[in-house]
C-alpha cells in the first residue's frame, strides 16, 4: 500500500524534485498561497518520475507496451527509413504519454538490441502525425527470439527536452526490461512484423503489462 501512494523514483527525478523543493522553501518565505503551489508542483514532479514494478507477461507469443499513455494510431506503415527499413512493412502502434503519465519505457519483447539510434529534432506536439519523422527521437533496433525485428522509438514532445537511453547495442533484454525514459510529455512508437494488434485507438496502456499484440 506504501509503495503505492510513495513509488520510487527514476535517479532522473532526483534533482528536479530537489530543485522543485528549494523552489518550494523560497516560495513559502514570501507566501503561504505561494508555498503551496511550489508544494503541489513538487509533489507532481516526483509522480512523474515515479517508477514503479510491473508484473510481465514473460511470454514470447504477445509484445508488451514500452510506454503507460494512450494508443492514437493502430496501422501499417514503411519502416523507419533511418533504420534502412524504409522498404518493409510493419504494423505500427503509437502511444501518447501525458504529463501524468508514467515515462519509464520497457523492452516489448525478449531479444538482443541490433541498433540504438539518436536523432535530433524539433519539438512539436507528440501526439501529431509529423512528430515521428520531425521530432527529437531514438530508435530501438530489437530481434527478437524467432528473428522478427521490433523496433521501438522514443518521441520527445512538445515541453519534452531529453531522451534518456539506459541501454546499449549488442544488449541482451528480457520482455518489460528498461530501455530508458524522456522528460516530461512525449511519444512512443512500436513497429513489429508476424504479430497482430490486440489494442485499438482510445484504449489506455501500461508500460510492461498491456498486450500490445499476439503470434
Amino acid at each position: 500500500m506504501i509503495s503505492k501512494i510513495f513509488p520510487k523514483i527514476h535517479a532522473e527525478g532526483y534533482k528536479f524534485l530537489i530543485i522543485a523543493g528549494v523552489i518550494t522553501l523560497a516560495l513559502y518565505s514570501l507566501s503561504d498561497f505561494f508555498g503551496l503551489i511550489g508544494l503541489v508542483i513538487t509533489i507532481w514532479v516526483y509522480y512523474f518520475f515515479r517508477d514503479p514494478d510491473r508484473v510481465i507477461i514473460e511470454n514470447e507469443n504477445f509484445l508488451v507496451s514500452p510506454a503507460d499513455g494512450e494508443v492514437i494510431k493502430v496501422e501499417e506503415v514503411d519502416g523507419p527509413k533511418e533504420l534502412g527499413l524504409e522498404n518493409k512493412k510493419f504494423n505500427k502502434i503509437s502511444i501518447f504519454m501525458n504529463v501524468f503519465d508514467c515515462h519509464v519505457n520497457r523492452s516489448p519483447c525478449t531479444g538482443k538490441i541490433e541498433e540504438i539510434l539518436y536523432k535530433p529534432g524539433k519539438f512539436f506536439n507528440a501526439s501529431l502525425d509529423k512528430a515521428s519523422e520531425d521530432n527529437e527521437r531514438n530508435y530501438y533496433k530489437i530481434k527478437d527470439n524467432q528473428n522478427n525485428d521490433v523496433v521501438v522509438v522514443q518521441i520527445a514532445g512538445l515541453v519534452a527536452r531529453r531522451i534518456v537511453c539506459e541501454s546499449n547495442k549488442d544488449q541482451e533484454l528480457k520482455q518489460g526490461d528498461r530501455i530508458g525514459m524522456i522528460r516530461f510529455g512525449s511519444r512512443a512508437d512500436v513497429y513489429y512484423e508476424n504479430y497482430e494488434p490486440l489494442v485499438k485507438v482510445g484504449q489506455k496502456s501500461i508500460s510492461g503489462e498491456t498486450l500490445l499484440a499476439k503470434k
